[in-house]
């Protein structure tokens, strides 16, 4: 019996791999002109492909056009199960590497903005052992929001993560790796700039900047006394504002440390201005074995026991 008209007839290709890991992009990115640049191939090309999947699947995926770019019903549930088959493929070639005395495959890594100026380089001197051991080993970095993270580890779209330890998810395993010290600062033109010491009641009457990213409660409160007149989803928005001029805000101590030592910023009241964040890699519970990732690991535990 032929098969019916709408269905996915025949095997699953390397073309067909291709072709969804194009269309996982474009998604990802909100378009075919955003994707180009991480796909590394041109508008025209991009959208011969979603062509053509969209003619392999029998499906409209994706509204284009003048009106712009958007997901159909179809589409967003393509993209789902294009999101499982492609982990599942990836799961796949890291067991069968598993198999080989040496390293070879590739760590899936998520990491949270601002951390490459931690003094402790645990994640960058882990990845730097991991290479000595495993020349062909491929890493891919992906900076995403905490929770993006972790459902990204959960679900095997990522090996592994560094994330603030906010709430610990039952499905994943968190190891403690960093933990970051985080004061109040001005810029120096703020009228706050050099203050010796300044009182709680006067830091709430000048603008500040509020974190729009979650928050365990005891860092909130640090915020609540704050005059709230401006938000920001990370840490470099943060900083955008602190240097206006118009703005007081929080941050790491090691992020803000090259615009104190240029003299562009200050702390206010350090001592009682001050809340520290902990940072864990995080893993998934029962995953399948990944001498890559364990190899990774193994670096990491050494680095921060040491």
């Amino acid at each position: 019996m032929p098969p019916r008209k709408g269905t996915l007839s025949g095997q699953v290709s390397d073309a067909d791999l291709r072709l969804l890991r194009i269309y996982k992009k474009v998604v990802e990115c909100g378009g075919f002109a955003a994707a180009e640049v991480d796909l590394n191939i041109s508008r025209a090309a991009i959208s011969m492909a979603i062509n053509d999947l969209e003619t392999r699947l029998s499906l409209r995926l994706c509204q284009r056009g003048r009106s712009g770019f958007a997901l159909t019903d179809e589409g967003r549930e393509v993209y789902e199960s294009s999101l499982q088959l492609l982990a599942a493929v990836e799961g796949f070639r890291t067991r069968v590497n598993s198999l080989h005395e040496w390293l070879k495959g590739e760590l899936n890594i998520g990491i949270t903005d601002n951390l490459v100026t931690m003094p402790e380089m645990y994640i960058t001197d882990a990845l730097s052992a991991l290479k000595e051991r495993g020349p062909e080993v491929r890493i891919n970095i992906r900076m995403k929001p905490p929770r993006e993270i972790e459902l990204a580890v959960m679900d095997g779209r990522l090996h592994t993560g560094v994330v603030p330890t906010l709430e610990t998810l039952p499905g994943l395993h968190y190891r403690s790796l960093y933990e970051e010290s985080s004061l109040l600062y001005c810029a120096s033109n703020h009228p706050l700039f050099g203050a010796e010491d300044v009182a709680q009641e006067q830091l709430g009457r000048w603008d500040a900047v509020i974190p729009a990213y979650a928050q365990i409660p005891e860092i909130k409160l640090k915020h609540e006394p704050l005059k709230a007149a401006a938000s920001a989803t990370d840490r470099e928005g943060v900083a955008f504002l602190i240097l206006s001029g118009r703005y007081i805000g929080y941050l790491p101590t090691h992020y803000a440390q090259r615009w104190v030592e240029a003299g562009r910023m200050c702390a206010l009241t350090p001592q009682a201005c001050r809340y520290v964040t902990r940072y864990s890699a995080i893993t998934r519970k029962g995953g399948a074995p990944n001498r890559v990732l364990d190899a990774y690991l193994e670096e990491l535990v050494r680095l921060t026991t040491d």
